[in-house]
């Protein structure tokens, strides 16, 4: 029965990207990815929305878990709803507004795109960070003190380790928001592949629009795709078989 079903879901997948490319052909997308001079255009859009997003990333990792941690510690857990409101404040927020409200005081180009980015991406990164931390079981924490470890290799050794399936997920979500969202820093002179998101919107031409969308669908599954397999290699196997 299982041989089967595994069996039917490829033929199903095959014909659908039959399908798939019968229309990608016929809307002239394949000829328009083949012309050699697009081709190069549009990976250097793609190099424009990887550095986008990298480095908003790099940003939004480090803010996010420092803030997780921190608050997560005893003595700032009080602190813990004002400062997740405050990084949530963002989110709250139509991205195109952000972008407008960043680009007042920072000009166009790169740099109000990635701080609009790094805003976006923050609040899933640090809320998950304190919420992992905060769900490690006490008893692993008093076995630890136990066993005589001061508060910073209970953090690094315990928990964390026990968090980072929480940590991770937050992570994905951040990461493939950021992917989706960068396509709006065309619209104030950040480029990556947006431009030819609005320009085949704009001129209405569905090639143009389809090879700046896949590119920018197909990195969103690889990010979360990469994100879940460095989860399975550095978070202990007895945690995973627990989990």
């Amino acid at each position: 029965m299982q041989a089967t079903v595994t069996k039917g879901y490829r033929f199903v997948l095959l014909a659908l990207l039959f399908v798939m490319g019968i229309g990608a052909e016929r809307i002239g997308l394949v000829a328009y990815m083949s012309d050699p001079w697009e081709q190069e255009y549009i990976l250097f859009l793609v190099r424009q929305h990887l550095f986008l997003v990298s480095i908003s990333m790099a940003l939004a990792l480090a803010a996010g878990l420092t803030a997780g941690i921190l608050v997560s510690r005893k003595r700032f857990r009080k602190y813990a709803g004002v400062v997740m409101y405050v990084i949530g404040l963002g989110q709250t927020i139509p991205s195109l507004a952000v972008l407008a409200l960043v680009m007042s005081f920072l000009g166009i180009g790169s740099r109000p795109a990635i701080f609009a980015l790094f805003i976006y991406s923050t609040l899933p990164i640090a809320r998950n960070t304190l919420a992992g931390i905060l769900a490690v079981s006490p008893a692993i924490i008093d076995a630890a003190r136990g066993i005589g470890m001061n508060p910073m290799r209970i953090l690094w050794q315990v928990e964390l380790p026990n968090a980072l399936h929480v940590i991770l997920a937050g992570v994905r979500v951040a990461l493939v928001i950021n992917i989706g969202t960068a396509a709006l820093g065309y619209l104030i002179g950040a480029g990556g592949l947006g431009d030819l998101i609005f320009t085949g919107i704009n001129l209405m031409q569905t090639d143009k629009l389809l090879a700046g969308a896949l590119p920018v669908i197909v990195m969103a599954l690889v990010g979360d795709f990469l994100v879940e397999l460095f989860g399975i290699i550095v978070i202990p196997k007895g945690i995973r078989l627990a989990e």
